[in-house]
């Protein structure tokens, strides 16, 4: 009996990491809730310094999961700084969890809390982080003839002229998933099977970092779109030399030297122990219960009244 309930507990881990993070979803909008009040006299930038410390915690934490609890191993080639810099993050979208690899790279260089997300506009409804999203600096955009450059230079600017630091994710690709390709859709998870990319024991994420300095990318708006367009030429060359490459040896693996990054449980346990502990500590009064069942139901409808009004 007692080796079935290890097997039984062995087999439901993979559902931890989605009940502490959105279970402690509450717990982190209420934190963040207290401190935007309290703030609210504050100069905006000791606001932002406490806000972007609040994120890390909360992205710190979702770090302990993706790479201390499953055991992935991350392999850096390529020109990763060390030290914080404002950074406009662009990167290919092949998984739902790209998020992530931004969070990878930008807590080695000290600066999770600064990391921030051009968004699609659909994600303004998710509960409770739909609202804190934009208000930790992300900017929701939609795709095609309906973007309104106006607004996403607008926002940009504010954070530019009130000097908030800047670790910007942006995925140009757009679109990664579109359900009525069932043939395309079928093919993708034929060959994610035989190249073992739905393997959960230890996988192994290879991240290929070209750093470009602004004097090098072109301002006029003609020649960024050649620019970004070649940039993802190159992109394309590299994973199919990493797939597909007729050199066995050069094959799954980016060139250059390669670096096996292991995050320390410094940078992420005590976050989570944090976040799980004030939830769990909220969870064991009825009074907490009653407020952390509050805050989902109207956390959620006030923050979707806010970006209605904002859209």
């Amino acid at each position: 009996m007692l080796l079935s309930l290890v097997l039984h507990m062995y087999s439901m881990r993979y559902l931890l990491p989605g009940v502490v993070l959105l279970g402690s979803a509450p717990t982190y909008v209420l934190a963040w809730g207290v401190w935007r009040l309290l703030s609210a006299l504050l100069p905006a930038r000791i606001y932002q310094a406490v806000d972007d410390r609040l994120y890390w915690v909360y992205q710190s934490t979702v770090l302990f999961f993706f790479e201390n609890y499953t055991g992935v191993q991350i392999l850096l080639y390529g020109d990763l700084p060390k030290n914080k810099e404002n950074i406009i993050y662009l990167a290919n979208h092949q998984s739902t969890v790209d998020w992530v690899v931004a969070d990878i790279l930008a807590i080695r260089q000290n600066a999770l809390g600064h990391v921030r997300y051009v968004l699609k506009d659909r994600l303004k409804w998710l509960p409770l982080y739909g609202c804190y999203f934009s208000q930790h600096g992300g900017i929701y955009v939609k795709r095609s003839a309906k973007f309104n450059e106006r607004d996403m230079r607008r926002k940009l600017q504010s954070y530019v002229d009130a000097g908030t630091p800047m670790y910007l994710v942006i995925f140009p690709e757009g679109t990664r998933y579109n359900p009525g390709q069932t043939k395309l859709l079928s093919a993708s998870q034929t060959f994610a099977a035989q190249q073992e990319f739905l393997c959960k024991e230890c996988p192994t994420i290879h991240i290929h970092i070209a750093r470009i300095d602004k004097k090098d990318v072109p301002e006029e708006q003609e020649y960024m779109r050649r620019w970004l367009h070649e940039r993802f030429e190159i992109k394309d060359k590299l994973l199919i030399e990493f797939f597909d490459s007729p050199d066995p040896e050069r094959r799954n693996k980016f060139p250059g030297k390669c670096v096996h990054s292991k995050l320390s449980l410094k940078k992420t346990l005590p976050s989570l122990l944090i976040l799980s502990g004030l939830t769990a500590g909220m969870l064991t009064t009825e009074a907490g219960r009653k407020l952390y069942v509050n805050t989902w139901l109207y956390g959620t409808l006030l923050g979707c009244l806010w970006v209605t009004i904002r859209a």
